[in-house]
């Protein structure tokens, strides 16, 4: 028996013999792993852009049916039998006074309404008749604003590589993104992605998964949409113990958004395309604790919307630490010149309050929340659509203003913060660079 030392002896004795194979194989193994991290890299390079994706086109879409709010208590109450609820009346009143809500558009009819009597009684299943309407009416409206992108946008619809659409107006497979895709006649191999029940901060996700998109595959063109028809779907009577539904008829509305997303710098870029904002960076925050402050729940008499009357202070008091993890790798800092009115803002128009505690809680000057304010006013909270309609806002404000005749000082700012906020409680943001003059980028 060999004792350790022996074995050791030994050991060393078939290295040294070997040790010039062991050598030959290790330069091998070493050459090998070189050669295949040079291929991965060109790999990478190959399948990246080398810039930053950017808004390349915005449109937006609403059904017919519009409603002024200070008519909408009186109707409401009327087509849901509920005269005779007065005190319940009056609150709804004061609800829509007080909204900033000026008209929202429905996908609902009167008539369509009338042909439904189980949408009007609780007691009554009519999710499957709420989801069947739906299901038409999702890709519909989500092409019509998919249609004015890609006019905007100026390229082919073929030229489309990837489709994202969020919403949480359906609930079927093969889901609306197909459909989407067969009205657009977006190529049959677009690889599509659906978001389901992100509510209000879907469309800021839609657009961060479309920013990671494009900057991960050269050449991608990504078509966000976001669409909406959830007061189809929640719609019902007044009911004395949910005040939170009172608020939710005052308040949501129906629309969709669309957005040509692609990345800068890139070979694929047309001498057509004309980024309007660069994404330069995105992230996502969940408050801890606040799962029930915003809700939506699929029941057998569609779908039940909680409001919490907490959701307002939540966000005042976390949003801007959720703001500063963000902006701080970029260099942006709230204590720079400025502060956070050195930006500009496209924040989700979730209702009055919640702009109301982002304007306070981030010392905003009167203006900066603007272009949120007239996105409300005009259509209501239009759930994940309504980021879409706010850029879409500042857009048009900044055009505007370039040309002179409507100066605005606030629309001045180079950088920018859009926010989502949704259940969870979830923050999405994404830092913003307004591209004027850079168009020789593309």
């Amino acid at each position: 028996m060999l004792v350790s030392g022996q074995v050791r002896s030994h050991a060393g004795e078939r290295r040294k013999k070997s040790s010039p194979a062991q050598g030959s194989r290790r330069q091998s193994t070493m050459a090998a792993t070189a050669g295949v991290d040079s291929v991965l890299q060109e790999c990478q390079q190959r399948q990246r852009p080398d810039g930053t994706a950017a808004v390349l086109a915005i449109g937006t879409a609403n059904p017919a049916n519009c409603l002024h709010q200070d008519e909408y208590p009186d109707w409401y109450f009327r087509v849901t039998k509920s005269d005779h609820l007065t005190t319940l009346k009056n609150k709804m009143k004061r609800i829509c006074e007080k909204s900033g809500v000026r008209k929202r558009y429905f996908h609902w009819t009167e008539e369509m309404l009338a042909g439904h009597p189980e949408f009007l009684d609780p007691a009554l299943p009519s999710l499957d008749a709420r989801l069947a309407i739906a299901a038409d009416a999702v890709p519909e409206l989500a092409a019509a604003a998919a249609a004015r992108a890609i006019a905007e946008w100026g390229r082919p619809a073929a030229d489309i590589t990837h489709l994202v659409l969020s919403t949480s107006s359906s609930a079927q497979s093969p889901g609306p993104d197909l459909r989407l895709a067969d009205l657009l006649g977006l190529r049959p191999t677009v690889r599509r992605t659906l978001l389901f029940f992100h509510a209000c901060f879907g469309g800021s996700s839609a657009l961060r998964v479309a920013k990671d998109i494009a900057e991960s595959h050269r050449g991608a063109r990504v078509l966000v949409a976001v669409c909406e028809v959830n007061s189809l779907l929640s719609f019902g009577p007044p009911q004395e113990a949910r005040l939170d539904g009172l608020v939710a008829a005052a308040l949501f509305g129906d629309g969709a958004g669309a957005v040509i997303v692609g990345a800068a710098d890139d070979d694929h870029a047309e001498p057509v395309e004309c980024p309007i904002f660069y994404m330069m960076s995105a992230s996502q925050a969940t408050l801890p604790g606040t799962e029930d402050a915003l809700s939506m729940q699929l029941g057998d008499a569609g779908y039940n919307i909680g409001l919490s009357a907490k959701a307002p202070a939540l966000v005042r008091d976390h949003i801007e630490a959720c703001l500063a993890n963000m902006v701080a790798p970029l260099g942006l800092t709230s204590g720079g010149c400025g502060g956070w009115n050195s930006l500009f803002w496209a924040v989700h128009p979730g209702g009055r309050a919640i702009l109301d505690s982002c304007e306070a809680a981030l010392a905003l000057e009167p203006g900066k929340l603007a272009a949120s304010r007239h996105v409300l006013s005009e259509y209501g909270n239009v759930y994940g659509a309504s980021i879409v309609f706010v850029l879409d806002e500042i857009q048009r404000r900044r055009r505007r203003n370039g040309d002179q005749r409507e100066r605005d000082d606030m629309l001045d700012c180079e950088w920018g913060v859009m926010l989502g906020v949704g259940p969870g409680v979830t923050v999405e943001t994404m830092v913003l660079l307004h591209a004027a003059g850079k168009q020789d980028e593309y």
